[in-house]
């Protein structure tokens, strides 16, 4: 357990319809925050795909550590969308080769199942570099995953809306019906189930 790094958490895709929930956990020291302070690494949702996708390497080679986790669409339908998060966000930190002293989680629900240290910060992807590498390292992944299954799934405008809800991807069920990989729970209550 070391002191000297930081360790952030984010997860993307929480409010998806389509496909899994992503988590990321990244491990800084001091200085390559600041490296990455110098390249742009903010909030994922205030860069552009393009800074996402150059960032992206910067931070996997410069972070001490990563683990990414993943929580399905079964899953999620199963035990709802927060366990499904924390899944996610353990078996990211379950992927990292030393157990964190310390957690940065962005926003404000405890990791529940972790008995360490944690501090939730209120938009914290913003604050810490660490939080912020995490977000960019889960939005790129399971943007990245959304691209690939647009291929299994054709029809849904999966590429362009990355499983989320937007009137064109609602719209593309009503005419295509619902696939595996679309979140049950969360289209009743759309009504479209």
């Amino acid at each position: 357990m070391n002191k000297v790094f930081e360790v952030g958490i984010d997860e993307v895709g929480r409010g998806a319809i389509f496909g899994p929930v992503f988590a990321a956990a990244v491990v800084l020291t001091e200085k390559n925050k600041f490296i990455l302070k110098q390249f742009g690494v903010t909030d994922s949702k205030k860069l552009t795909l393009k800074k996402r996708k150059f960032l992206l390497p910067k931070i996997l080679l410069l972070s001490s550590d990563y683990g990414i986790g993943q929580s399905s669409a079964k899953e999620i339908d199963k035990f709802g969308i927060r366990f499904a998060t924390e899944l996610s966000k353990i078996r990211a930190l379950k992927k990292l080769k030393e157990k964190p002293y310390e957690l940065k989680i962005d926003g404000p629900l405890l990791l529940r199942p972790w008995n360490g240290i944690q501090k939730n910060i209120i938009s914290g992807d913003s604050k810490f570099i660490s939080i912020a590498s995490a977000s960019i390292v889960a939005k790129v992944s399971r943007d990245n995953l959304m691209e690939r299954l647009e291929k299994k799934y054709p029809g849904y405008m999966i590429f362009k809306n990355k499983g989320y809800g937007t009137r064109e991807h609602l719209s593309l069920i009503k005419k295509n019906g619902i696939t595996k990989l679309h979140r049950k729970s969360f289209l009743k209550k759309s009504n479209l189930i």
